[in-house]
């Protein structure tokens, strides 16, 4: 009487195949098909035609470029800790664009202050004309956020927020 009871077992046996690796020839590329010479339908030029000589002295002739566009400018605030929204931004799903059946993703950079309150809002990608972007502008003014903080104090940065419309 032993403590231990052998049984037998069948071995099986694992073929491992080394299947050596395989280079790709790279091909050369197909040769440049030569242009062909187009023939000028006006054959006619005449020979004593000159072009005039273009005075790059005077400046006073040329137009200045026209002024930089007017608009907010959004300025990097570095933070340790983003802001983050104090409720779920839920933005109401305009009746056209659902009868449309229109999805989409609207992307808003956003300026929150100190305070955590939304204070400048800019359409980064939008879905125009359809009622999304204004709708995500709406819910994103009317959200409160927890201010970003930079070393333990409030700073007011810029972020983006997407704002998705789905239908169910």
């Amino acid at each position: 009487m032993g403590l231990y009871e052998l049984e037998e077992v069948e071995l099986q046996e694992i073929l491992i195949e080394n299947i050596p690796q395989t280079q790709q020839i790279e091909r050369p590329p197909p040769p440049a098909r030569p242009s062909v010479p187009v023939e000028s339908e006006d054959e006619d030029i005449a020979d004593d035609l000159t072009i005039e000589e273009t005075d790059l002295d005077n400046f006073e002739a040329w137009d200045a470029p026209p002024p930089p566009p007017e608009g907010p400018r959004v300025k990097f605030i570095p933070y340790d800790d983003p802001p983050q929204p104090l409720s779920n931004i839920r933005p109401v799903y305009p009746e056209i664009a659902q009868e449309a059946g229109i999805e989409g993703t609207v992307v808003v950079q956003v300026f929150i202050d100190k305070k955590g309150r939304v204070q400048d809002t800019i359409i980064l990608k939008g879905i125009p004309n359809t009622g999304l972007d204004e709708a995500a502008l709406k819910a994103i003014r009317k959200t409160r956020f927890r201010p970003a903080k930079q070393r333990e104090r409030a700073v007011g940065v810029w972020i983006s927020i997407p704002v998705n419309f789905r239908l169910k």
